[in-house]
């Protein structure tokens, strides 16, 4: 991987103990420069969701990118969230002070669509949460989709974790992912049949402690938590930290198995709304339009995370 070329990417997100993860992921590699974080409504509320952007900003010291509070609820359908599984702050666990970092007076749909448009079309969006804020700059402003180098989404796969066919990003506002799939732009889907392959399994998780920083304990407290949730919810052993998955992507693509098929998002159906409509074996004969991974490199990801925690001070 070319490491003299940082790829600039802007994180949309709903932290979410993944998408601390994700984001510190982020703010601590050599390979990724994050150009802005926008916030949405997804595992909680788009208040708390900003919040614990601005604390995870804090915390990690890098109060220097700016954070934009986004959509409170989706394009259509009734917000729903997920204290469930990640609390009713979205990030419970770990205790972090109220944050002296301030959010953006711009709204993150506007934000996305200035950064893109004053852009070289060099920026790569990766939406860890529901797709609304991508889907409503996309509405409002047709002339970034040509800006957007490309999009890596957390979302979708060949079975749910919402309903038997939905995963819960999609699901929360299929409409917006409609949006998002049928929009031309290059789009890579990080999906539950990837995800679930980054476990934090024991023997990963003394490697984090044994890291020794600040960061490193606040990713142990967030796992803690997140790992107890998902053995009670789901039966896991332990916590798959999904969105960390996209950052990764954008670090070190040969980190990936992949396959370019044609996706696409259910959003009538009784049973199936939100899937994502995989067509393996190219049954529709219609252009693929999603690069879905499929396969992770164990070493090479667990080894990335490792040494960027390695990175904070």
């Amino acid at each position: 991987m070319d490491t003299t070329t940082k790829r600039k990417i802007i994180i949309d997100c709903d932290p979410g103990h993944d998408d601390a993860i994700a984001i510190l992921l982020a703010g601590a590699n050599p390979n990724v420069e994050v150009i802005a974080i926008t916030t949405v409504a997804g595992n909680a509320e788009v208040e708390k969701t900003t919040l614990n952007a601005l604390k995870i900003c804090e915390l990690a010291g890098i109060t220097q990118i700016p954070v934009a509070k986004g959509a409170g609820q989706p394009l259509i359908r009734e917000r729903r969230t997920a204290p469930d599984i990640h609390g009713e702050s979205g990030m419970d666990g770990p205790l972090l002070p109220y944050p002296s970092k301030k959010v953006e007076n711009e709204h993150a749909v506007d934000l996305l669509i200035h950064k893109l448009m004053a852009s070289a079309g060099d920026i790569t969006l990766v939406p860890v949460g529901p797709l609304t804020n991508i889907a409503m700059a996309m509405r409002k402003e047709p002339a970034i989709l040509p800006k957007i180098q490309e999009i890596v989404i957390m979302g979708g796969g060949t079975f749910g974790n919402t309903t038997p066919a939905a995963e819960f990003n999609i699901y929360v506002d299929a409409e917006a992912a409609k949006v998002v799939f049928e929009s031309g732009v290059p789009i890579t889907m990080m999906g539950l049949d990837l995800t679930h392959q980054a476990i934090v399994t024991d023997d990963i998780h003394e490697r984090i402690l044994a890291v020794d920083n600040h960061i490193a304990q606040f990713v142990h407290e967030l796992l803690e938590f997140f790992a107890h949730t998902y053995k009670e919810v789901f039966g896991f052993a332990g916590a798959p930290i999904h969105d960390a998955c996209c950052v990764a992507y954008c670090i070190d693509p040969t980190a990936f198995g992949t396959k370019k098929l044609r996706v696409d998002i259910e959003t009538k159906g009784e049973h199936t709304y939100g899937m994502t409509v995989i067509d393996l074996l190219g049954v529709t004969g219609r252009e693929p339009n999603v690069n879905v991974a499929f396969t992770l490199d164990q070493v090479k990801f667990w080894d990335m995370l490792i040494q960027t925690l390695k990175n904070y001070t």
